[in-house]
């Protein structure tokens, strides 16, 4: 603004999720979470993954540090937004599991053709793919969370516990994976 000033870049307009994570500050990420989420807390866990393969995607998802007002929601839709190539598909995709609807982000697609309906991205063994890929990945990351930072992650399930026990009933592949990951009140018996 000021004549003789020194020029400051603004924003790179490079999408924060296909640039390297090393290039990304965890500030970066937080007013990204708090932008795209709609979220005021500081995310408790964030996973920057890109997969390649057979299919090529990249995942930018978030576990808020606070339970969200609409976790039981009677919808209980996920609020993961399906991306193709940088271009918003939908934010109804069901990426994860209901019982990961607390899970904000995205998931960016190489894969997937732009032209095509909703109903029809659903039905293709790329989209399910990706899916299980999604799935997999938020459970490894929150099952390392919980073998690495025990105070993160008892926070984590004190939130979303009982969001996440409905997947020992829901999924049945992955019941193994959620049981290990389980915190259970017991009582003890006075006999």
């Amino acid at each position: 603004e000021k004549p003789g000033a020194e020029a400051t870049e603004v924003g790179s307009g490079a999408a924060l999720w296909t640039r390297s994570k090393s290039e990304i500050t965890p500030e970066q990420y937080t007013d990204f979470y708090r932008s795209f989420a709609g979220q005021f807390d500081e995310p408790l866990l964030t996973i920057h993954t890109r997969a390649e393969g057979r299919h090529e995607y990249t995942m930018l998802l978030f576990v808020p540090g606070t339970k969200p007002f609409d976790l039981f929601d009677a919808d209980r839709k996920g609020r993961i937004k399906l991306y193709v190539k940088r271009v918003m598909i939908t934010d109804d995709a069901e990426l994860a599991p209901r019982y990961l609807r607390f899970v904000r982000g995205l998931v960016d697609s190489a894969d997937l053709p732009l032209n095509v309906s909703r109903e029809m991205i659903q039905d293709s063994p790329i989209f399910t793919a990706i899916k299980k890929g999604v799935a997999s990945r938020i459970l490894s990351e929150i099952e390392k969370l919980a073998k690495t930072d025990t105070a993160a992650y008892d926070k984590l399930w004190t939130a979303f516990g009982a969001v996440i026990k409905e997947g020992l009933y829901e999924d049945f592949e992955r019941r193994p994976q959620l049981l290990e990951l389980s915190r259970f009140k017991t009582t003890a018996s006075d006999a």
